[in-house]
């Protein structure tokens, strides 16, 4: 196993992050060196939108990071030289790509690699596994049009009661039920984004209409249990629930302990 060093603020995590980090997976169990608040405001000359600890705990909950800690040091390679395990190669991306970087490698004898811009186009989804041997099935659905801590300590609860399936609502319902403007994202994006969180065993597209866009998603899983948060329960989808056998829990929306309450709405501005 190569251990892959990746350094860097990710701030306000989108799917070029997440397809930066999917490609560094590929050479080996990535770890994430995670610029502190203070370098931050050393390197880039600004505060970061989302404090240290909010950034951590999103990084960790990704399924392309095997391990993640904060770098204080007052340049980013330096931060390598306490890496425990030592790594064998840092991955950069184009972007992050200079002779500072190329010569610490040199001198340290490690190995460096670039992942080019071509190599992060797309959203490529894993491939559907025989999940038949599941024992218990958690679904939850909605739109995840900014993907933020919130959402992430939502799966994380929600996957404490079996496999989780999040099915996310295609770009014509959201639509319909939002109003203009939404979804800020195109539903394979969004979906590519959640499928990245560890806590989530698949993601599916939903193909139905209104507030169970999800029922056909629904029928194909037969999961066990739905799970919604307050701001997401439904008449509709407790009775659906209870007319076909299927345990119907609401979850209070309550962060991670020490990180602030996100929404969508207030991420977005509308």
């Amino acid at each position: 196993m190569r251990y892959v060093a990746v350094c860097g603020d990710f701030d306000d995590l989108r799917s070029r992050h997440m397809r930066f980090l999917q490609e560094a997976a590929k050479l080996g169990a990535v770890y994430v060196r995670l610029w502190s608040d203070q370098l931050c405001r050393i390197r880039k000359n600004r505060t970061p939108k989302f404090a240290q600890q909010e950034r951590l705990y999103f990084v960790r909950a990704l399924r392309y990071v095997r391990k993640a800690t904060v770098a204080d040091g007052p340049v980013d390679h330096d931060s390598l030289s306490d890496m425990k395990p030592r790594p064998d190669i840092w991955v950069v991306d184009q972007a992050g790509d200079n002779a500072a970087r190329r010569k610490f490698c040199r001198t340290h004898g490690l190995d460096y690699q670039v992942i080019a811009d071509e190599q992060l186009q797309g959203f490529p989804w894993p491939a559907p596994e025989d999940c038949s041997w599941v024992r218990s099935k958690v679904i939850v659905t909605g739109c995840y049009d900014w993907l933020h801590t919130g959402h992430i300590r939502f799966f994380e609860e929600a996957a404490k009661y079996g496999e989780l399936y999040v099915v996310v609502g295609h770009d014509r319902n959201i639509q319909r039920l939002k109003g203009p403007g939404h979804p800020l994202l195109p539903q394979e994006e969004r979906g590519y984004l959640v499928q990245s969180i560890r806590h989530v065993r698949r993601t599916l597209i939903s193909s139905g209409a209104g507030w169970l866009d999800a029922e056909p998603e629904i029928k194909q899983i037969q999961p066990d249990i739905y799970i919604v948060n307050e701001d997401g329960d439904q008449p509709s989808k407790r009775d659906y629930c209870r007319q076909n056998g299927i345990r119907y829990l609401v979850l209070r929306r309550r962060p991670r302990p020490g990180l602030p309450r996100r929404q969508s709405t207030a991420l977005r501005g509308f």
